[in-house]
Formats: structure tokens, C-alpha cells, sequence
């Protein structure tokens, strides 16, 4: 694990962005001596659960959407 200040990170973005997809090491980036980010390879990151149809089976019908009579609850809102 690499540290650097934010300054030479700056200074130097493209090329730390490179070393850290090429040779696969973490940088911290540090403001007066905190760390401010962690900069890691993108195959370190674990995949995002696919959440295609989370929802299946969710939803309920009642009654047809689109061809529908609404007379008698107009007459009972006048």
C-alpha cells in the first residue's frame, strides 16, 4: 500500500490511476497526514448483486388497467 499527499497525487493522477489498474496496488491519498481516499484496483472490488428480478412476484392485479368503468365512483364523488 502506497501513500501519497493530495498535492503530488494532483500532480501525478493519470499516472497513479495507471499503476493502480496495472500493477495492482492500493494508494491512500493524505491531506496534512489523513487519509482522505483509498484508491484500489477495480478487480479488488467485489461485483454488484444483479437485481433483475428482485421485485418478480411482487406486485398484484386487481382488475384490468386499462380498459375500465368509472361511472360509479363518479356518480358517488358528486
Amino acid at each position: 500500500m502506497t501513500t501519497l499527499l493530495i498535492s503530488e497525487f494532483k500532480a501525478k493522477c493519470i499516472a497513479v490511476v495507471n499503476g493502480v489498474h496495472d500493477g495492482g496496488d492500493t494508494v491512500v491519498i493524505t491531506r496534512r497526514g489523513k487519509p482522505l481516499a483509498k484508491l484500489v484496483p477495480l478487480t479488488d472490488a467485489k461485483p454488484a448483486a444483479r437485481r433483475l428480478g428482485a421485485l418478480a412476484g411482487e406486485a398484484k392485479e386487481h382488475g384490468d388497467i386499462v380498459h375500465f368503468n368509472v361511472a360509479e365512483e363518479w356518480e358517488s364523488l358528486q
